[in-house]
């Protein structure tokens, strides 16, 4: 299963879509420009059914085989990032302070090339269910919908994913099976002292002195805490105190930050240890800790057969799929993942800037490579007979 020539030929009409996408970049749920545009070109292409406001404003279509058989679900996301784009590309942002930075107009153009091919050849015994998410860049658009009901409406069986990935060789593939991107919690702790005069810091219980010992206490998590052969963070990303004076104590730190894990039981331990930490080393020294932990993306977790499905398609595309590294970032395809077996796949986007960076810009040549993994997903799990 050679990559398919049709996408060759297509990939002027795809890369075209790919920098309207590019050029009109909406944020988390408010992409409505973006599901319109999907949604009629997946209706030009001749789908069976498209339906918007899955999940807000994600969109799905149904493509129907030339046979009874299971259904598989293709899912790309569609929103982009609150970032202000410095690539100077002709097709360049046109929305001041959004950029697609993280490749998910080139996401939303591969399946909908893919689509496209499916609507026309229908090479395949059972449905293909084409799902165009909103809002994972911390929105939770595939939590939405799942809650919407999607995968039992449309009778997915098993769901794939993909994601382009900077520095790898253009067009090549990896992928691992169990953890792969990391659950995304967040925390936030308001330290509570007594603030005075600088001079007089025996008056005073002083919350920059306590945040510097539970910055110190938190880092024991990874190293002491948890199993050292398990994956966690936990990071303290801002400090902010009550006071901006030079000679006074103020009454309060906020402190904020994030702890990631790949596991289940690691991350309950982490969020444990980090309320036992921060609440009794603020007493140790006289303060109160009042702490929020938010719980954001799940750990996403591929199944084993199905990435091995995933991966397979891949070697016939292109000969190999090496092991993915393990990824502390989160995705919120998790949430599908939850909800029925499947895969997630890197693509790689070759020598560019990395994801979530002004300059960054996805790579139009691995088109073709996407494509057609997404249309060897559907025809290798929902094979015709003789």
């Amino acid at each position: 299963m050679p990559l398919k020539n049709r996408f060759a030929e297509m990939l002027p009409e795809i890369t075209a879509w790919r920098r309207d996408f590019h050029a009109n970049p909406e944020l988390l749920f408010d992409v409505h420009r973006t599901a319109q545009v999907v949604a009629d070109r997946l209706r030009a292409f001749g789908c069976d059914e498209v339906v918007t406001g899955i999940g807000r404003t994600g969109v799905v279509a149904v493509i129907k085989g030339r046979a009874e058989g299971r259904t598989i679900g293709l899912r790309a996301d569609m929103d982009a990032l609150p970032i202000t784009e410095a690539t100077g590309k002709p097709y360049a942002s046109t929305n001041p302070g959004k950029m697609h930075a993280c490749g998910h107009d080139g996401h939303t153009s591969m399946l909908l090339g893919a689509a496209k091919y499916l609507a026309e050849t229908r090479n395949f015994a059972g449905t293909a269910v084409v799902i165009f998410q909103p809002a994972e860049e911390g929105g939770g658009g595939g939590r939405e919908m799942c809650e919407d009901g999607m995968m039992f409406r449309f009778g997915i069986d098993e769901v794939y994913g993909m994601h382009n990935w900077p520095g790898v060789p253009a067009g090549t593939f990896a992928i691992r099976p169990g953890g792969f991107f990391a659950a995304t919690d967040q925390f936030e702790v308001v330290l509570q002292g007594r603030g005075g005069h600088a001079a007089k810091p025996h008056e005073t219980i002083d919350p920059i002195v306590v945040s510097a010992h539970v910055v110190t206490a938190l880092q024991t998590i990874a190293s002491r805490s948890v199993d050292p052969v398990q994956q966690v963070v936990v990071s303290v990303t801002s400090i902010e105190s009550s006071s901006k004076a030079f000679n006074v104590i103020p009454e309060q730190v906020t402190l904020r930050g994030t702890i990631r894990s790949l596991d289940d039981d690691v991350r309950h331990q982490a969020e444990e240890r980090l309320k036992m930490l921060i609440t009794q080393t603020a007493a140790a020294h006289g303060a109160s800790a009042d702490l929020r932990v938010l719980r954001g993306y799940p750990v996403m977790v591929n199944t084993p057969a199905e990435t091995e499905y995933a991966a397979d398609v891949a070697r016939s595309l292109t000969g190999q799929c090496a092991e993915a590294p393990l990824i502390m970032g989160g995705e919120d395809f998790a949430y599908m993942l939850r909800e029925r077996p499947g895969a997630y796949i890197l693509v790689g986007n070759g020598d560019s800037a990395p994801v979530h960076h002004p300059e960054y810009d996805f790579n139009d040549e691995i088109i073709p490579a996407g494509c057609s993994w997404f249309v060897g997903m559907v025809e290798a799990r929902l094979p015709l007979t003789a």
